[in-house]
């Protein structure tokens, strides 16, 4: 089945070419990433990392160009979009990134029906008032890594002070804003990725993984890219695949432009799973905590260089 599908597009150069698009931070990817580099080399298959805002890449030299981890387009969101119009044959699509790197897509889940994390925004020039109490996220619309967000509990002086300037921060710079209560079962049962990959037959399920904690408190303004994260594999629950499965239902377009996805839950405060991201632009895919991910990985590759069937 492998080398029918890639004959079906094999290019006139030889075997298939793939970019892996990164950023100049992991201009040799990151770890998990390197993980199926084996199994497309197996499969016929010659990938390369490829630095997206790298001005001497030929990408119409690729086959397929696969978003993976360019997580430095947080401050250059417009440029990052419009270089997604510029690639031939780029997975996820242009139009995914576009409406997937601005997290209002939240606003239209919900509108949907999709259990979200609830959301107040905050646009540039606003003023907001912060609550007397409670324990809130704030963050901008668009960021990657958890970059310029913070946690704080509004009954502590110093730390309503600090989530109104932070805030003000984000307005000032021209970011829209999110406040979020903070859901404390991420505090014992961590928060689950469901991960996604493509089949000949669509959007399968391919595995789970729970991540522990992230946030401790203000965003201070520390430098740094990335933050630790503590993962582990997690066997997905019915109620959080019927969810994962409602907010796929409603990505614009539907699920079989897609070549992954990633569905982030948190139970809410009823125990019930409620989506706090869906991740479909450059995604961690933790295809190293699930045996046979990186297989898989590849063969969704394989199944979009075919195209359709």
């Amino acid at each position: 089945m492998t080398d029918k599908l890639i004959d079906h597009h094999q290019s006139a150069r030889g075997e298939p070419r793939v970019a892996l698009v990164t950023c100049t931070e992991l201009s040799d990817l990151d770890p998990d990433d390197r993980l199926v580099l084996a199994p497309l080399a197996a499969r016929g298959i010659a990938a390369e990392a490829v630095v997206w805002d790298d001005p001497a890449v030929d990408w119409p030299a690729y086959d397929l160009a696969v978003l993976r981890s360019p997580w430095d387009y947080a401050l250059r969101r417009d440029e990052f979009v419009a270089w997604a119009r510029t690639v031939p044959a780029l997975a996820n699509s242009a139009e995914v990134v576009r409406w997937n790197t601005d997290k209002r897509y939240l606003a239209e889940l919900s509108a949907a029906g999709v259990p979200t994390v609830p959301t107040a925004w905050v646009a540039p020039g606003e003023g907001w008032v912060a609550a007397r109490s409670g324990e809130y996220v704030v963050k901008p619309a668009v960021s990657a890594g958890s970059q310029d967000t913070g946690r704080y509990d509004l009954a502590d002086p110093e730390h309503r002070a600090l989530a109104v300037a932070h805030v003000r921060r984000l307005s000032d710079a021209g970011r829209l804003t999110m406040v979020q209560p903070y859901l404390h079962a991420v505090d014992t049962a961590g928060e689950t990725a469901l991960l996604f990959l493509a089949g000949p037959d669509g959007l399968r399920f391919s595995h789970a993984i729970r991540k522990g904690p992230m946030l401790t408190g203000p965003d201070l303004g520390v430098e740094g890219l990335y933050k630790v994260e503590e993962i582990s594999a997690r066997t997905a629950a019915p109620a959080q695949l019927a969810v994962a499965e409602q907010a796929l239902a409603a990505v614009p377009g539907g699920t079989g432009q897609l070549l992954y996805a990633r569905v982030d839950l948190i139970p809410g405060p009823d125990g019930a799973p409620v989506l706090v991201e869906l991740e479909l632009t450059e995604p961690s895919l933790f295809i190293g905590y699930a045996d046979g991910a990186p297989d898989r990985l590849a063969d969704a590759i394989v199944t979009h260089l075919a195209g359709p069937a």
